[in-house]
């Protein structure tokens, strides 16, 4: 089997900018009562002219100009999106197009929040096995865009972005990826959900009346389940590897909610040294919460070659997933 390589990465966050203090002359709600419950005090929002693709293609073309390849030599695109800029083409064909990528295999993947890892490790298997030499794989995703702004209790929450990473395969050397786990609760499908625009409910006046174009969430159900699956992952990937806690630079949780990370911290005993945390700024940026947190840490230094960093996450499904890297950039 083939080695995993990690050659370049990039990041996207569209330029407005929406704080709290905007939230509180949208909803009833304060500064203090976002930071308490969520963390979060910005989140970065698309423009009108700008949808998941314009996202991820701006985090494509820096990650492929820091791999030193060019998009000619792509065999493989796989994009985590909750938010794809239509039901079809997919963003994946879409950013094949706009980089020129002449054949490569291109395709969403539908995992909500953990569609970044899901496409991680999906693109491992075709590299593995030298089906496929080059991937781009994606997070990205523009939630605003069904966030209902008259919901306080959801709308504070989201923002949108895109990361990438390109990846190689090689017969030599240490490996990036050292391990994954992905699943899913079917039973908690019903918790976080966008019910209108597909077969089951296609747009029509009545979707429109009913709000079903936007998020559906069960907000106390999700903690739950978010804190109860993000530390039997960790506990999970740390056993299989003979590793402690201690072993692991960075946790890479999924950015949702400052409770949610904190409260697995508290459960595990990890140190808040180890936590990456970038949802203050971004907020929840769904698939592209993950690697847009790796981006950052490491255009700050704080990331370095070497260090072992275990990522988990959670979305809609409800899906989950976690994977162990060595980084090597």
């Amino acid at each position: 089997m083939k080695k995993i390589k990690l050659k370049g990465m990039g990041f996207y966050a569209p330029e407005k900018v929406l704080s709290n203090q905007d939230f509180e002359k949208m909803v009833d709600t304060s500064d203090e009562w976002i930071i308490t419950r969520s963390g979060i005090r910005n989140r970065h929002v698309v423009s009108p002219e700008q949808a998941t693709s314009d996202l991820a293609l701006q985090a494509s073309i820096e990650a492929l100009k820091q791999a030193g390849l060019k998009a000619e030599d792509l065999d493989l695109i796989v994009v985590g999106t909750s938010s794809p800029d239509m039901i079809f083409p997919s963003v994946g064909c879409l950013i094949a197009e706009q980089l020129h990528a002449p054949r490569p295999m291109a395709f969403d993947v539908s995992a909500g929040c953990s569609g970044f890892l899901y496409s991680l490790s999906v693109a491992e298997q075709y590299l593995r096995t030298g089906k496929y030499h080059n991937a781009l794989v994606l997070g990205a995703d523009c939630i605003s865009r069904f966030t209902d702004y008259t919901d306080r209790s959801t709308c504070v929450l989201f923002g949108d972005g895109a990361g990438a990473l390109v990846l190689a395969n090689e017969d030599q050397g240490d490996d990036f990826i050292l391990d994954s786990i992905n699943g899913t609760d079917p039973y908690g499908s019903s918790k976080l959900t966008l019910p209108g625009g597909g077969s089951r409910k296609p747009a029509s006046a009545e979707t429109l009346v009913q709000r079903d174009h936007f998020i559906k969430m069960n907000g106390k159900d999700i903690f739950k389940f978010a804190t109860r699956i993000s530390e039997t992952l960790i506990n999970e990937i740390l056993h299989k590897n003979h590793l402690s806690k201690d072993d692991i630079r960075w946790y890479a949780f999924h950015q949702a909610n400052i409770r949610i990370i904190d409260s697995a911290v508290d459960r595990l005993g990890l140190s808040k040294n180890q936590v990456m945390i970038t949802l203050d700024e971004y907020g929840n940026t769904s698939s592209a919460s993950v690697p847009m947190s790796l981006y950052q840490y490491a255009q700050q230094g704080k990331l370095n070659k070497g260090d072992l960093v275990l990522m988990v996450v959670f979305g809609a499904g409800l899906t989950y997933a976690a994977s162990l890297v060595r980084w090597q950039l």
